[in-house]
């Protein structure tokens, strides 16, 4: 193993940051896993220290056929945002930046660098690809703050990977993925091994998060240039491991065993892995997920679960205001798979409660809420 310590910019006077990736293995193909850039979302972080101690083994053992990266920690700045006790970590303080926004869109950049460069040769044309992301994030002006540093430096290291997992969780929640609706046949086996309960797919869900910014980049250039050869060749996705309390040493290692048995179906673990205990989830439009919001203010009671499918018109919580003895019910609006709901109770203006995933589309534009 072979852990490298980036250095973050900007840290105030007195103090230093860093991000630590852990890599593990050699050659050719890559894999690179990251937890926790929302830092408040610790199940992943679990998860990762799971697979820490299994790389670990594997690689002692010669079962890796490449490179695997992890990064345990992705988000130093937001770990530290304690208010009170509170745990704010999916915005930047000073900012208020969404950690897992406006991430560099590397399409262009490299699209200008490659101009007539692009064949017929697929494989090819991914190593020129992968140089020029590479290129572009080194040639950007130097970052302006510690949030845009850590993100180049994330990015740096996944941009040219062959497999991309970013490992988050919701508030109170089913197991959940983002995805390209291109890559769903290819995610199906880990949403079994997982046990994922929806697959969300979109080709630009707005916003440029971490996953679409390692992904969406070919698809475009691929677009761009339809006389060359461009494979999709990085299958990146977002993972929502539960909800921000599903912490559990059971949990954590079976997400770890899971995402071992898929990077091994990928070609970068040796060895027999034990074939999924469930079926894979249905993959369904993002632009099908529904946002239930409370009609007033008032203590919220969940009528359903997350992970249990819903028909239109079903009840899914209730808010009851105790002054002026007033309770409105809050049904669904779509049939699909309620996957989250807020782990807060009580009811605030503009703030979701309940999020279900159907199959026919309700939203269009940016779907990513804030």
């Amino acid at each position: 193993m072979e852990r490298i310590d980036h250095a973050l910019p900007w840290s105030h006077l007195g103090s230093e940051r860093h991000i630590s990736v852990f890599r593990f293995g050699a050659g050719e193909r890559k894999a690179y896993i990251q937890a926790s850039l929302h830092a408040d979302e610790l199940p992943g972080m679990r998860t990762a220290w799971e697979l820490k101690k299994r790389l670990g083994e594997l690689e002692a053992r010669g079962a890796l056929n490449g490179v695997i990266e992890l990064v345990p920690v992705a988000n130093p700045l937001g770990l530290g945002q304690l208010l009170q006790g509170n745990h704010q970590g999916r915005f930047e303080a000073g900012s208020g930046k969404n950690f897992n926004r406006d991430f560099v869109e590397l399409s262009a950049p490299v699209a200008a660098q490659l101009e007539g460069r692009l064949g017929d040769d697929p494989y090819a044309n991914v190593q020129l690809i992968r140089r020029a992301m590479s290129d572009a994030l080194a040639a950007l002006p130097a970052p302006g703050s510690q949030l845009q540093g850590m993100q180049r430096i994330l990015l740096s290291h996944a941009c040219t990977a062959d497999v991309v997992l970013d490992l988050h969780c919701d508030a109170e929640a089913a197991l959940h993925m983002y995805a390209l609706p291109q890559h769903w046949p290819q995610w199906r086996s880990l949403a079994a091994q997982l046990n994922v309960r929806v697959g969300l797919l979109a080709e630009d869900s707005g916003g440029s998060s971490f996953d679409e910014a390692c992904s969406l980049p070919w698809l475009r250039l691929a677009r761009q240039f339809p006389q060359a050869q461009i494979p999709l060749a990085c299958l990146a996705t977002t993972i929502e491991l539960g909800g921000q309390a599903d912490t559990g040493r059971a949990q954590a290692e079976a997400h770890a065993e899971g995402i071992l048995a898929f990077l091994a179906e990928q070609g970068l673990i040796q060895g027999q892995w034990p074939a999924p205990l469930h079926e894979a989830c249905e993959g369904l439009p993002f632009e099908g997920t529904e946002l239930l919001f409370a009609p007033h203010p008032g203590v919220v009671s969940f009528l359903r679960e997350p992970g249990e499918w819903v028909e239109a018109g079903d009840e899914i919580f209730e808010v009851i205001d105790p002054l002026a003895d007033r309770v409105s019910t809050v049904c669904a609006g779509t049939a699909g798979v309620l996957f989250a709901v807020e782990r807060l109770r009580y009811a605030q203006p503009g703030f979701w409660l309940a999020k279900v995933a159907g199959r026919e589309a309700l939203r269009h534009g940016r779907l990513l809420n804030d």
